[in-house]
């Protein structure tokens, strides 16, 4: 067993190979929440530890301090000890989110990551395949669990062609066999962004066709849906009102992903949901309390509102008092 420094063990982690044999036996999905501060991960954690929940807590490539990559998981390894404390404990894996190099996959994983996303799904077939499978080779290599992307989510910025858009059924047992990834992010129709449907007065529709489908080529494999986000309109509302822009914001419907996750998904990822929650908040607080100039008064109300977030999203998620299975 590698128990170099830099080792995830070290820091407390776990990789996500025995969180997925748990919620693909009992059909549910484990939450993959996005941060990128101390008060964004505590209420997360503290969320999950109230609900008994594993969790990914996962940071994305543009989030990363590349001077000092091993930062992210010494903050978890700080937190854990005060969950110990109050008697709880739950497996949590450190995941970075849309990597696009090889490169940044290996720092991510020297430093501490115990799992890491390689996202190729924007280059040809073959090059994602190739790409996929160096980074699978090397993490494997020290026990740490890849994701793989097949299909093109889209996002604010870019936009996808309609063959692009969903993952073909037909490429993933191929793709899966090929790269020996641990999970696969695939498309079946939600989007990056808080604008997940043409406009908030039109629900968005997953393709569980498509997820059907890919679910009968590939059995018991873990499936991950990346865009899950909610986008509360509680706060999108509070974000405009308080001087901000998100007009015709929309959401994944909670009828949606948890039939989804009925169909095949053991992962959903938040990403979305955790920074308008904290920016709605701020908003809020800065202008209702102009005499305010502590940042730790208002960065208190976003963590508790986050914490409560995420033991909603558990619920859904149907991840609620799981934590022991995954051990």
């Amino acid at each position: 067993m590698r128990t170099e420094v830099g080792d995830y063990r070290a820091f407390g982690l776990v990789n996500t190979r025995r969180m997925f044999e748990s919620a693909l036996r009992e059909k549910y999905a484990i939450p993959g929440y996005n941060f990128f501060n101390l008060e964004q991960m505590r209420g997360i954690m503290q969320g999950c530890v109230d609900t008994n929940s594993p969790v990914i807590l996962q940071v994305l490539e543009r989030n990363l301090d590349k001077s000092n990559l091993s930062c992210f998981p010494n903050m978890v390894k700080g937190i854990l000890p005060s969950i110990g404390q109050q008697g709880r404990s739950t497996p949590v894996a450190l995941h970075l989110d849309h990597g696009t190099s090889f490169e940044t996959c290996r720092k991510c994983v020297d430093a501490g990551f115990s799992s890491v996303m390689i996202d190729g799904s924007q280059l040809p077939y073959y090059e994602n395949v190739k790409l996929t499978r160096k980074v699978a080779e090397f993490a494997r290599e020290r026990e740490v669990s890849v994701e793989g992307e097949l299909g093109g989510i889209a996002g604010i910025a870019e936009r996808v062609t309609p063959e692009q858009m969903y993952t073909k059924p037909a490429e993933v047992e191929e793709f899966i066999k090929d790269t020996r990834i641990d999970s696969l992010a695939i498309s079946i129709g939600t989007a990056h962004g808080p604008f997940k449907s043409r406009s908030e007065d039109t629900p968005v529709e997953l393709r569980l066709d498509i997820l059907g489908e890919i679910k009968e080529r590939v059995g018991d494999f873990p499936l991950v849906l990346h865009g899950a986000s909610n986008v509360p309109k509680q706060y999108v509302e509070m974000l405009i009102r308080y001087g901000g822009q998100m007009e015709g914001a929309a959401g994944i419907g909670d009828d949606q992903l948890q039939a989804a996750i009925k169909r095949g998904i053991s992962k959903a990822n938040f990403d979305t949901d955790i920074k308008l929650i904290f920016t709605a908040i701020t908003r809020q607080f800065l202008v209702e309390n102009p005499k305010e100039f502590d940042p730790k008064m208002h960065l208190n109300v976003v963590e508790a509102r986050i914490r409560e977030y995420v033991m909603n999203r558990n619920g859904i998620l149907s991840s609620v008092n799981k934590a022991s299975h995954c051990t």
